[in-house]
């Protein structure tokens, strides 16, 4: 095995380094992101016969001085991306669903979303709201057509997770309060 040898073990954390470093450079990653982008990056760049396991050591051993440096904070990642996933319309089920596919842990989870609704009043509303002018759907239907298509908003509103109270809520606004509602966006 090539990384039993010294000169290759610090030669090898060293380029994981600089592959993490130039990484955060363009991005700023999950440490699950950062974790898979340096695997895969190996795997393709290095023709070393070694184990996954010594390979996700040496990636955890890296990222581990990230994190003590603060380059990599999942909190912040958290706070951030929830926000952002928030102004773009989607519910607090899928910023929930979102976060967990990045790797993100679960009390990180909660406290972001818990910022949210503290910051926000009534967050999933406004997003179903969002979603609404997007797709032209519920509201900004014509009258004579908003009866026929309410099961297919429905279906809409809850592949985007949100619930059925608030989807059913929202598809009944009149058009009125819904373009009043679309100023306050």
């Amino acid at each position: 095995n090539n990384i039993k040898n010294k000169k290759n073990l610090e030669a090898t954390v060293d380029e994981i380094r600089n592959f993490a470093y130039s990484y955060l450079e363009k991005y700023s990653p999950s440490k699950q992101q950062l974790r898979i982008y340096l695997f895969k990056k190996l795997i393709k760049v290095s023709q070393r016969q070694s184990s996954k396991r010594e390979l996700f050591n040496l990636i955890d051993t890296v990222i581990s001085t990230l994190i003590e440096q603060k380059l990599i904070n999942d909190s912040h990642y958290a706070d951030v991306k929830s926000k952002s996933l928030l102004r773009k319309g989607y519910s607090l089920n899928k910023i929930r669903y979102s976060l967990i596919k990045k790797g993100i842990d679960e009390k990180y989870i909660k406290a972001s979303i818990s910022k949210l609704l503290e910051e926000e009043s009534d967050p999933d509303f406004f997003s179903a709201i969002k979603v609404c002018k997007k797709r032209r759907i519920g509201p900004c239907r014509e009258d004579g057509n908003r009866p026929l298509f309410f099961k297919k908003d429905i279906s809409i509103l809850a592949r985007a997770g949100f619930t059925y109270d608030i989807s059913k809520k929202v598809l009944q606004i009149p058009k009125e309060e819904f373009l009043k509602f679309c100023k306050m966006i």
